[in-house]
C-alpha cells in the first residue's frame, strides 16, 4: 500500500463508478468524493444512484446519477457523453457493476453463463473502451476493475461467475500493457466475501441448498475463501482509492482483499 493520502488529492478529477447505487459501488463513490473528485454514480436502478448522488451533494460534493446498463453498447456510449457533459473530463473509471450466482455445473444454463459474462466481463470491456483512449490522450487516467478472489482461485458452484471474473483479470492485464507509458494505470481489486446484499443472497442460497442456519452458512463460505470475517465495502473502497491516488506506477496488478487484509 502507498503512504498516507493527502487532503483532497483528487480535486479537479472526474470519476465514473458503475454499479454505484449500493454496496461496494456506493462506498467507492463516497471515498472518491471525499478525496475531492467529482463523481458520477451509474447503474440500471435510477432511484439507488440518485440516493447516493443526493447524499454526496448534501455534503457539498459534486455528484451526479446517470442510469446505464453496462451490457448495452448504446447505453455505455450515452454514459460517456453525459459523464463528459457534467464532469468535463473522466479521469477515473471504476468498473464495479457485476452480478453473481451460485449453482452446480449441471444446473448452470446457457442463459446463466452468458449473463455472468455480459455483466461482469462485457460491461468492463465496454466502459473501459469508452473512456480509456481519451485518458491516454490527456496523459493521466486510473481504471480499477472490481474482480473477485474467485477470479484468481476459483470456487465450488460458481463456475460461470469465476470464469467471468477470470476474464476481467485477463482483460485488466492486457489493457495495462497496451496503455503502458501513457499515464493510464489499469488495476483490479479482488475481494473475497464482502458484507453486501450480494453476499447475503449467496448465504441464503447456501442455507437453502445445504439446510444450514445463517451462522453455519456464513462459517462455510468464509472457510471456503480462507477468511475469518467478511470484508467491508469500505475496505474495498479504500483499496480502490489507493490505486487512484497512488504515484507508485502500479499497473496490471490484482490486489487481493481477504478477511480485511490486503496481500501483495
Amino acid at each position: 500500500m502507498a503512504g498516507p493520502v493527502t487532503a483532497d488529492p483528487l480535486v479537479g478529477r472526474g470519476a465514473v463508478v458503475t454499479g454505484g447505487g449500493r454496496g461496494i459501488g456506493a462506498a467507492i463513490a463516497r471515498a472518491l468524493s471525499a478525496a475531492g473528485a467529482g463523481v458520477v454514480a451509474a447503474a440500471r436502478t435510477s432511484r439507488e444512484i440518485e440516493d447516493v448522488a443526493s447524499a454526496l451533494r448534501a455534503r457539498g460534493a459534486k455528484a451526479w446519477a446517470i442510469a446505464c446498463d453496462v451490457t448495452v453498447e448504446g447505453s455505455v456510449i450515452d454514459l460517456g457523453r453525459e459523464s463528459r457533459r457534467v464532469l468535463g473530463t473522466v479521469d477515473i473509471l471504476v468498473n464495479n457493476a457485476g452480478a453473481s450466482a451460485s449453482a452446480p455445473l449441471r444446473k448452470i444454463t446457457l442463459e446463466d453463463w452468458e449473463r455472468m459474462l455480459r455483466v461482469n466481463a462485457t460491461g468492463t470491456f465496454l466502459c473501459t473502451r469508452e473512456f480509456a483512449p481519451e485518458m491516454a490522450g490527456r496523459g493521466w487516467g486510473r481504471i480499477v476493475n472490481v474482480a473477485s478472489l474467485a477470479g484468481l482461485e476459483g470456487a465450488k458452484y460458481v463456475a460461470h461467475y469465476s470464469a467471468a471474473k477470470h476474464a476481467v483479470l485477463g482483460f485488466t492485464r492486457s489493457v495495462a500493457l497496451e496503455f503502458a507509458g501513457t499515464g493510464v494505470m489499469v488495476n483490479a481489486v479482488c475481494p473475497g466475501y464482502v458484507d453486501t446484499p450480494m453476499t447475503e443472497r449467496t448465504l441464503a442460497n447456501v442455507e437453502s441448498r445445504a439446510g444450514l442456519s445463517r451462522d453455519q452458512a456464513l462459517a462455510s463460505v468464509l472457510a471456503s475463501a480462507g477468511q475469518t470475517r467478511l470484508v467491508s465495502a469500505e475496505e474495498v473502497a479504500a483499496a480502490v482509492l489507493d490505486l487512484c491516488v497512488g504515484a507508485s506506477g502500479r499497473s496490471g496488478q490484482s490486489i487481493v482483499l481477504k478477511a480485511g487484509a490486503i496481500a501483495p
